[in-house]
């Protein structure tokens, strides 16, 4: 080779090294940006740690030593910047593309520092109580007040909410929160106003020694070190923990339907929720609002929304409202009186889109049948998931919730679980269910303290016993229901009248369920006190019984077993 030839090739060589550097040498100068933003707010963390483990004794050797640790990583990693930062000062063509790997390999290392960093920032801040509750509804509030009860001493019992406010009664959002005329507030229904016994004021709280722990979303549970840690990075531990998450609200975005994202799209689970309807229906006076749902949010949402004067669009997939509790009888005298209401019903049909203006607010649904309605209000309630995230592969599940015992032990030690995130033994039904409803979400917290109480006084308590037994009210209507809705069906009516079809003007009736020739289920609507005794009595005695008695004599035999004593 003669040395023109040589030196063209040199050149092509130096060449091809001069782009290869300069591609290596713009990306490795942009995340060594990254890599030292990173660092800055590292070294933060660490100044305050330093402080920190002066201040402040930390309560385990362990804790000390990852600490230790985690501070001398911080130095290292400060040592290996500055040196990379030397290494692009010198402009070394042929380290480049090693020196920027390296520069990704320390931006991926410093990011674990900082959350390993956060966390030990939760060390010093760690609160220790006996009990947590971690959960804020329904259940929290009446597990707090049982553990008043037997006995409880201050700064024992912490509650940590994701919410801002006391526990309170869940079922108001969707019935008198909505109402026009005095609707109802808090403190007017915070726990344990739902069940006629004395309400808890935030105040309630602090009076008994209860750390109200509100507005603080925990992200990591670790069971096994009995460790909950919030958003913030702080620390929580225990010796018992309650979990009483409660569920959450599926979301049409969840299954992507298109435009579910659009404003004024309304979920109802919680106060905040609440309270963003509440603006809406002041701010579309009497406009169109569509629901979707055919269950106990989607009717009594309905309700409330035609009580303000709204054009109501109900829409659900099923072929009759509340499919999974109601018959198709009483199913159609409740779809009859919503419509002599003003409510449309559109049946066995789906939203697939939704429309928006150009300030994203929701304008029109379209449905999978082809319908297309107008809305200035949409609110969707087609069901509810457990709030179990936390938890999964560290305790066991079945059926969509944490499988606990009949005193609601998980399989975790020291660690219990009430309310919709419990599946629990129907000890009625001899198999395994999750309920979601208010009673039981009250009946099991309360159980489950006695529980905890009993096994540290090594004492035994009877198994949870849960009979079946929900209620709900739409416009002037008020139902309750009792026991298993399977089996035949039999419908009866006050007996004033001689017919088997509810009244429309007076409207009092019911169904029992008759399985196996037993009554294990019973439904009554506008009943009495004496009639609502006198059917749950029934159901729970299983009583033997004939359709063409029951039809013509069941509701004066509910009238009488609520009259009768000792049952």
């Amino acid at each position: 080779m003669d040395f023109q030839n040589f030196l063209l090739e040199l050149e092509d060589v130096m060449s091809t090294l001069i782009a290869k550097y300069s591609k290596y040498d713009k990306n490795t100068k942009e995340n060594m940006k990254i890599l030292k933003g990173i660092l800055e707010e590292l070294n933060n963390r660490k100044e305050d740690i330093d402080q920190r483990i002066y201040a402040k004794h930390l309560s385990g050797t362990r804790e000390k030593e990852e600490v230790r640790n985690w501070l001398k990583n911080v130095q290292s990693i400060n040592s290996d910047i500055r040196s990379i930062e030397e290494e692009l000062e010198r402009e070394k063509y042929l380290s480049c593309e090693d020196l920027g790997k390296l520069v990704d390999e320390k931006i991926i290392e410093a990011q674990q520092l900082l959350q390993k960093g956060s966390s030990h920032i939760g060390i010093f801040d760690k609160q220790h109580f006996k009990y947590i509750i971690l959960g804020g509804g329904v259940a929290a509030g009446y597990a707090a007040k049982e553990f008043t009860r037997q006995r409880l001493l201050p700064g024992e019992l912490a509650i940590i909410s994701k919410e801002a406010v006391a526990p309170y009664e869940r079922p108001v959002l969707t019935k008198s929160y909505l109402f026009p005329n005095e609707p109802a507030r808090l403190p007017s229904f915070h726990v344990c106003v739902g069940s006629g016994e004395e309400i808890l004021l935030p105040e309630w709280y602090k009076e008994k020694g209860i750390e109200l722990i509100i507005g603080t979303e925990i992200v990591k549970a670790d069971l096994a070190s009995k460790m909950l840690i919030s958003a913030s990075g702080k620390i929580y531990t225990y010796q018992t923990l309650i979990i009483a998450t409660g569920s959450k609200a599926v979301k049409l975005t969840d299954s992507g339907v298109q435009g579910a994202d659009a404003k004024n799209i309304f979920y109802l689970r919680e106060i905040s929720d609440a309270d963003m309807l509440v603006e809406a229906i002041r701010t579309k006076n009497k406009g169109k609002v569509v629901v979707i749902g055919g269950g106990n949010i989607g009717l009594e949402v309905a309700a409330a929304m035609r009580i303000n004067k709204f054009d109501v669009s109900m829409v659900y997939r099923e072929q009759w409202c509340m499919a999974g509790l109601f018959s198709p009888t009483i199913a159609s005298f409740y779809e009859g009186y919503y419509a002599n209401k003003g409510v449309k019903l559109i049946k066995d049909t789906v939203a697939v889109e939704f429309e928006a203006d150009l300030n994203g607010q929701v304008k029109k649904v379209k449905l999978k049948n082809g319908k297309v309605l107008q809305a200035d209000i949409v609110v969707v309630g087609i069901g509810a998931r457990p709030l179990t995230e936390l938890f999964e592969g560290q305790v066991e599940e079945e059926k969509g919730g944490i499988k606990i015992d009949g005193l609601f032990r998980t399989s975790v030690q020291d660690v219990y679980a009430v309310g919709d995130v419990a599946t629990f033994p129907m000890k009625l039904y001899n198999d395994m269910r999750r309920v979601q409803h208010v009673d039981h979400a009250r009946q099991s917290a309360e159980h489950a303290v006695k529980a905890i109480k009993a096994r540290e006084d090594g004492k035994s308590i009877e198994e949870y016993q849960y009979f079946p037994f929900l209620y709900s009210s739409y416009f002037d209507l008020s139902w309750i229901f009792c026991g298993d809705n399977v089996g035949e069906p039999v419908v009866f009516v006050d007996a004033q009248y001689n017919t088997t079809r509810p009244s429309p003007t007076k409207p009092k009736f019911g169904t029992y369920w008759i399985n196996n020739g037993k009554v294990v289920g019973a439904f009554l609507e506008g009943g009495t006190a004496e009639e609502i005794e006198g059917i749950a009595k029934i159901v729970s005695l299983q009583l033997e019984a004939q359709r063409d008695r029951l039809e013509i004599y069941g509701m004066l035999v509910a009238g009488l077993y609520g009259l009768r004593k000792g049952l």
